[in-house]
C-alpha cells in the first residue's frame, strides 16, 4: 500500500499548525482536506460573503488537486460544510461552475460553527494516478 503526503504552497499550509496534511494520496485515491477561504501566507478570510469564499476554496482544493497530479474533473466525492444553509443557493452556483458537467457525489451539511469565523468549508476526495 502507498500513503504520500500532499503538500503545495500555492494552497494555504494546516490551519494555525495543526496537525493533517493538505492532502493524502494512497492506493489510486487523493483525500483532500477541508478548506477554508484562506489565500496562501495570508492569515485573514478573503473579504465577502459565501460566494467569494466558496471561490477561494475551489482555488485552494485546485492547487492541492494539480500538485498531486490529479484536477477537479476527477473528483469522486465532497462533502460541504456550511455555516447555514441559508447561504446554500449563493455556494451552489459558484460550486457548480466549478465542479464541471459530472459533479461528483456530495453531502452538505449546516455545522455551528467553522474556523476562523468561515462561511463554507469543502473537502474532496478524488481519483489519483
Amino acid at each position: 500500500m502507498s500513503r504520500d503526503v500532499v503538500r503545495t504552497e500555492a494552497a494555504p499550509a494546516p490551519f494555525q499548525g495543526a496537525p493533517y496534511s493538505q492532502a493524502i494520496k494512497a492506493n489510486g485515491f487523493l483525500f483532500v482536506s477541508g478548506q477554508l477561504a484562506l489565500r496562501p501566507g495570508e492569515q485573514g478570510l478573503v473579504p465577502g460573503g459565501v460566494a467569494e469564499q466558496t471561490e477561494q476554496v475551489f482555488a485552494n482544493l485546485r492547487a492541492i488537486l494539480e500538485a498531486a497530479g490529479s484536477g477537479l474533473d476527477r473528483v469522486v466525492k465532497t462533502t460541504v460544510f456550511l455555516q447555514s444553509l441559508g447561504d446554500f443557493a449563493a455556494m451552489n452556483e459558484v460550486y457548480a461552475r466549478h465542479i464541471g458537467d459530472a459533479p461528483p457525489a456530495r453531502s452538505t451539511v449546516e455545522v455551528a460553527k467553522l474556523p476562523s469565523g468561515a462561511l463554507v468549508e469543502i473537502e474532496a476526495v478524488a481519483l489519483a494516478d
